[in-house]
């Protein structure tokens, strides 16, 4: 049984033209929200030419934010690569890139960088979690369903190596018929980082180093 939740509204939608450091460029119809149950400012950036109106479902990619790696390109974790691949693989099929407003899966930025201190004195990103007194992943996906509901979308394919994201979306009443997996961007500075990930959240990735 899904849960039910409040309705949330179109509050504004823009044109926007978009261009990343290595030269791709898209355009996205941008909407905000009213009515969403955190009263945070999220976005959809509706991409390429599948609404969701006919045909095969929108692929949908529900993005935390991620301050230091979407818009600094902190090698710490893969947030801003995904960011730049979903961009594309949804602009090129059509979709939305759902950017939720809740760093650090969902204990803030300044909680963030002190779970930074504490996994460079030796614990893993979930481990400095709870050691600051949060769980593993507070994040919650039901202003994601909102906003589906509000852009009219009905069945998706969620764009994600997570399957959590797919669960919550599912118990919200959105239908997923696909879970697609993202790209893995591996480098030394995250390794440990995409491991953790892959072993301790049942994560899809294949990342070879992992056992």
């Amino acid at each position: 049984m899904s849960e039910s939740l409040p309705v949330a509204t179109i509050r504004t939608q823009v044109t926007v033209p978009l261009r990343f450091p290595d030269g791709y460029a898209t355009t996205a119809r941008l909407f905000t929200f009213d009515g969403l149950v955190d009263g945070r400012e999220h976005l959809a950036f509706a991409l390429g030419e599948n609404n969701g109106a006919s045909g095969a479902p929108p692929l949908v990619r529900p993005h935390s934010e991620c301050l230091t790696g979407d818009v600094f390109g902190s090698q710490r974790c893969d947030c801003g690569p995904q960011l730049r691949e979903a961009v594309q693989r949804i602009a090129e099929v059509g979709g939305y890139l759902l950017y939720l407003r809740q760093e650090g899966r969902g204990i803030g930025l300044y909680a963030k960088l002190d779970a930074y201190a504490l996994q460079d004195a030796g614990l893993d990103t979930f481990e400095a979690n709870v050691a600051l007194g949060h769980a593993e992943d507070e994040r919650d996906y039901s202003v994601a369903a909102q906003m589906l509901a509000a852009l009219g979308v009905g069945a998706i394919a969620v764009l994600s190596n997570n399957p959590e994201k797919t669960e919550q979306l599912s118990r919200l009443g959105v239908t997923v018929t696909e879970q697609v997996p993202t790209g893995v961007f591996l480098s030394a500075a995250n390794a440990d980082y995409l491991a953790a990930k892959a072993s301790r959240a049942a994560r899809t990735a294949d990342l070879p180093f992992v056992r």
